[in-house]
């Protein structure tokens, strides 16, 4: 039980638990990030690093995608899987489909997308994840732009206190390898793990995305974690599936002690999912965007999130409904995490 108050909205109940990177810029970077793939560094955690003129280029940890932006704006998608196992035909294809499509639509353009996890509902000894998977790809199509995906307890074996990966108690399950072959093999990742950079074209901003997998938790990831966050950037994102309140829940996930680590650095916004419904913990600098199809837990309609950097430096975050485009939420922060 959390015993701090959290102060929180969730759209429909209070009691709720670019396009100014150029076309071509997007798809130089993807054509590089997908050659990544082929030459990355084993030793490197975060999958590989770029030295092309326009990308941000960093250390200790490099960057799969990234690059040199004129503005940020980003969408963030969450929890797309069918609402039982192996239920293929129960995809909630229409749904995520209209959702692409509306941040497709939005003007500005987003010139990327972050994705919370759980993109299948699938036996890890069954044959639905490829199927399931497609159904997502071809949904997500209708966005340009590249997409930087989670991973969620369902890419592991759908126990929210299941750990994937080499030498874990779940080892590498189909839905593990799959996610990891069809999600984030485009932009040339090898590690459910990650980190993004982006800066300002004129320098006057910077801003890391950490991507952290909580279901394929380590020692080697909890020091990768540390060192990744200490880096100096003006905004820090943490995209993780699980969120504050799940780390605390039972069954626990493996990564309750990546929240400490988080803690202990500076934030600007932490990105989560796995609970279906949107909501947002100002007392946690926390949004969950889990409404991206799967069965909802609030009376939170589907939807999706918005985040846009103002000429002043703070964030305009807001939320949609993905059928009328009605505004959810919507909230100010700067990029200490503060309310703007």
């Amino acid at each position: 039980m959390l015993l701090r108050r959290r102060f929180r909205f969730a759209a429909g109940s209070d009691a709720v638990n670019v396009r100014t990177m150029r076309s071509s810029s997007i798809v130089m970077l993807a054509v590089v990030a997908a050659c990544s793939s082929n030459n990355s560094n084993p030793a490197d955690d975060a999958g590989g690093s770029h030295s092309d003129a326009g990308v941000y280029k960093d250390a200790p940890t490099g960057d799969v995608g990234g690059g040199a932006l004129s503005e940020l704006r980003f969408a963030v998608i969450g929890d797309t899987r069918p609402p039982a196992n192996d239920d293929t035909t129960g995809y909630p294809t229409a749904i995520i489909t209209k959702i692409w499509q509306d941040v497709a639509a939005e003007s500005p353009k987003p010139q990327f997308a972050v994705t919370t996890g759980d993109y299948m509902f699938a036996s890890p000894q069954g044959t639905q994840q490829q199927p399931q998977l497609a159904k997502y790809m071809a949904a997500r199509a209708a966005f340009s732009g590249l997409v930087y995906p989670a991973l969620g307890n369902h890419e592991c074996t759908g126990g929210t206190n299941s750990n994937c990966g080499p030498g874990a108690i779940d080892g590498l399950t189909k839905n593990y390898s799959d996610f990891i072959s069809t999600m984030l093999g485009p932009i040339g990742v090898s590690k459910p793990y990650y980190v993004e950079h982006f800066a300002a074209s004129d320098n006057s901003w910077t801003a890391k995305f950490v991507f952290v997998a909580c279901n394929a938790w380590s020692t080697t990831q909890s020091s990768w974690l540390s060192t990744a966050l200490a880096e100096s950037t003006t905004y820090t994102f943490v995209v993780r599936h699980e969120g504050v309140a799940s780390l605390t829940s039972s069954p626990t996930p493996p990564c309750a002690a990546s929240q400490s680590i988080i803690t202990a650095h500076p934030l600007t916004l932490l990105i989560s999912g796995h609970t279906h419904t949107y909501a947002h913990y100002a007392s946690d600098k926390e949004i969950i965007v889990g409404n991206g199809g799967a069965p909802l837990t609030s009376g939170t309609n589907y939807g999706y999130v918005i985040v846009s950097r103002n000429v002043t430096g703070t964030l305009t975050v807001t939320a949609y409904d993905y059928m009328t485009h009605a505004v959810l939420n919507t909230f100010v922060i700067q990029a200490s995490g503060a309310a703007g």
